[in-house]
């Protein structure tokens, strides 16, 4: 609501991609404003941790790398309300970003990036709001500088041209509230992401459940969210999908 404050930190965890040993954590904490009851602006601060070993891609992973959390990105939102689900029937909202980081979340790497982020909102209710159904349509633009990295292979690829990257980002969502306060359900996303020199560089598909409890103080979300499928550019040993 209008002058209203809300503190959100959301921690992700990414683990895994079939060779070698890589897992890396991402934290966002952010603080948002209600400017009215329909318009809201925050901002963020980003943090990653990441530890890879034995698992080297050209263009992407050159090297092992291990550190702890430590900051590597700003991001400023602002949210407008068209429609409410509860009293419009249908629920509508835009949100824009505008988001600058500093290290590459997937190498650990020095690489400058700013991103402008679209999104479109849609929220459903069902009985009385006892089941919630939302889709959610994304847009982000990306300028990405890589830094120079010393003693890499002769035919390694690492690019320290400016990039510009396109990803669109298609998410649908369905819970339930099966007690008081809690809520059951599952989302799946499709994303897709096309860079300069390669056209479509990949794209994927996530799909997992989530579990949801909300009080009238505070509320948390937990999401197990595997890549189902997935393709585009490969490295050696790397299973189809």
């Amino acid at each position: 609501p209008e002058g209203g404050w809300e503190l959100y930190n959301t921690t992700t965890m990414r683990d895994d991609k079939g060779l070698g040993s890589y897992t890396a954590f991402d934290n966002v904490t952010e603080l948002e404003y209600g400017v009215s009851d329909r318009f809201n602006v925050s901002a963020a601060l980003q943090a990653l941790a990441l530890d890879t070993s034995g698992l080297v891609i050209n263009g992407y992973l050159p090297d092992d790398m291990d550190f702890g959390l430590k900051p590597s990105g700003l991001e400023l939102t602002a949210k407008y309300n068209i429609l409410r689900p509860a009293t419009d029937d249908f629920g509508l909202s835009l949100r824009y970003a505008l988001d600058y980081s500093w290290i590459d979340k997937h190498s650990g790497q020095d690489k400058d990036t700013l991103s402008a982020e679209f999104d479109l909102l849609t929220q459903k209710y069902f009985m009385d709001g006892q089941m919630v159904w939302v889709g959610n349509l994304g847009l982000e633009m990306t300028y990405a500088d890589r830094g120079y990295i010393d003693n890499l292979p002769v035919d390694f690829e690492w690019p320290t041209d400016p990039e510009m990257e396109v990803e669109i980002i298609l998410g649908t969502g369905l819970t339930y509230r099966f007690a008081p306060n809690w809520y059951a359900g599952a989302e799946a996303v499709y994303e897709t992401e096309f860079e300069t020199e390669v056209g479509q560089e990949r794209w994927s598909i996530f799909l997992g459940p989530t579990l949801h409890y909300g009080s009238a103080k505070w509320w948390g979300t937990f999401t197990w969210f595997p890549q189902i499928a997935g393709g585009g550019e490969q490295y050696d040993g790397q299973a189809d999908d």
